[in-house]
């Protein structure tokens, strides 16, 4: 299917592993010109190498900490740059799980916050603008479990992230702007399996118990809805939270 994509722009965080380079190859592969951002050049790379045969072409490379105090606006304006000057597509797929044991200070749940919520809503402050001029754009966040099994202060910012995506849907959406969400269950990335399910069993047992499918999602099964959505087909899919986990039983950190 021709998603119509060819010569837009997009920018992923959190894109040098994962679910991250799952997406920015699916765009990629769709003719998108991509920028990809991560803390470590050398993880970057070795992305940017795998896509450099794409459609859209060898992705730019923005190192950078979106969880940092100026790091959103270093790299949006880097990968804007890299893009000629415009940012078509946001991708917002930072974040991290943060399991509470025992007592944690306001610092461990300020981090969170803002890693999983507020990194996204500064960079989305910072392209919609340009979205809004031209009076076209994309805004996808790469949400979780808004409700733990566990006390974790990822839950309550990504419950954030997936109540300001909507309502942002809401006033964007006369711009030509769509602002959607993505909840993925279990999938194959190294936080999953070296963190979560170090062991065949455990995967085993949590398929088992929670997943219909009978198997985890690898990257692009995230990396496919994300170049759907991001896509002209998608115009009146807007304020939108899409579970993508094999249809599991619950969603769970």
């Amino acid at each position: 299917m021709d998603l119509d994509l060819t010569g837009k722009t997009a920018l992923v965080t959190a894109a040098s592993g994962g679910i991250g380079a799952g997406v920015a190859e699916a765009l990629a592969d769709a003719g998108v010109r991509v920028a990809i951002s991560g803390r470590t050049q050398a993880s970057l790379d070795v992305v940017a190498e795998k896509l450099a045969a794409s459609a859209g072409g060898r992705p730019a490379i923005v190192v950078g900490d979106v969880g940092a105090k100026d790091g959103p606006g270093q790299i949006a304006a880097e990968a804007a740059a890299a893009l000629g000057g415009r940012i078509d597509i946001l991708v917002n797929n930072a974040g991290a799980a943060r399991p509470i044991a025992g007592e944690v200070d306001d610092d461990y749940w300020d981090e969170s916050f803002n890693l999983n919520f507020m990194a996204a809503r500064r960079l989305a402050d910072l392209v919609v603008p340009a979205m809004k001029a031209q009076r076209w754009g994309r805004i996808i966040s790469i949400s979780g479990a808004l409700v733990a099994p566990r006390p974790n202060a990822a839950a309550p910012a990504k419950a954030a992230l997936a109540s300001w995506s909507r309502t942002l849907g809401f006033a964007l959406g006369g711009y030509g702007i769509t602002v959607n969400t993505i909840a993925p269950g279990r999938i194959n990335t190294a936080q999953i399996l070296t963190r979560l399910h170090p062991t065949e069993q455990s995967r085993a047992d949590y398929i088992k118990q929670n997943i219909p499918a009978g198997y985890f999602g690898e990257p692009y099964d995230i990396g496919h809805l994300v170049a759907f959505l991001a896509s002209p087909l998608a115009r009146y899919i807007n304020g939108a939270a899409i579970p993508v986990d094999g249809g599991a039983v619950r969603q769970t950190l």
